[in-house]
């Protein structure tokens, strides 16, 4: 079992401090440092970050918008905790959104610079499953965003983008381990292989088999 990296929350390069602490912070929270249920302490945070608390706030509301941290009691921010029922939610609208874009390349006239950017993706996919968790999660959902922009349709990309932060919570629901197992290469390539032949149907059935059978893996049901 691949170990997440010791620490992502260590101190901060001044340059762009805003876009680093979202990075560290999404990569904790993803990868289980910071993990489900954690009150977010700004002090706390703020030291080891060694960045301002208002530089702080400032990538906390962003995390808030993609979903991976909430607000309780008082105002409280926490890690948010998701539940069986969240993961399937989540891979339901994944299964819509990604099942229309491969039935959109599917359709193209000229689908072999898609069918290849694709498959390059499969192949970094490949390249990293011998890497540390955050490389192979990045690339992962690389495959299932190239799904999406290949498309050309900024309103279907967008959609995706703004679950991004869920989707990263979901992938991790269930532990390093079934995580790492559900990131094989081989299962990707039967939806670059409907996309090829332009089955516009099988394309999409091959996504939402794909996250149905994702969705079960991680949730045990």
């Amino acid at each position: 079992m691949t170990a997440p990296p010791a620490s992502l929350l260590g101190g901060l390069a001044r340059s762009n401090l805003r876009e680093q602490a979202l990075t560290a912070l999404r990569r904790a929270i993803t990868t289980g440092e910071l993990a489900p249920g954690t009150h977010l302490v700004e002090t706390e945070l703020s030291d080891k970050l060694q960045i301002s608390r208002g530089t702080l706030r400032e990538a906390m509301r962003q995390l808030q918008q993609e979903g991976l941290i909430s607000a309780g009691a008082r105002g409280r921010l926490a890690v948010r905790h998701l539940g069986a029922s969240d993961v399937r939610d989540i891979f339901q609208v994944r299964a819509a959104l990604e099942g229309l874009a491969a039935r959109m390349l599917s359709e193209q006239d000229n689908r072999d610079a898609v069918v290849q950017k694709l498959e390059d993706a499969i192949q970094r996919m490949e390249d990293s499953s011998g890497g540390d968790l955050d490389e192979r999660i990045e690339a992962d959902l690389d495959f299932h965003q190239a799904l999406c922009f290949l498309t050309g349709n900024p309103t279907l990309l967008h959609s995706w983008k703004s679950l991004e932060g869920s989707i990263r919570m979901s992938v991790m629901y269930a532990g390093v381990e079934r995580a790492l197992s559900n990131m094989s290469p081989h299962r990707h390539a039967g939806i670059v292989e409907a996309i090829k032949t332009g089955d516009s149907a099988g394309a999409t059935r091959a996504v939402e088999e794909h996250m149905l059978d994702t969705a079960q893996f991680l949730t045990g049901s």
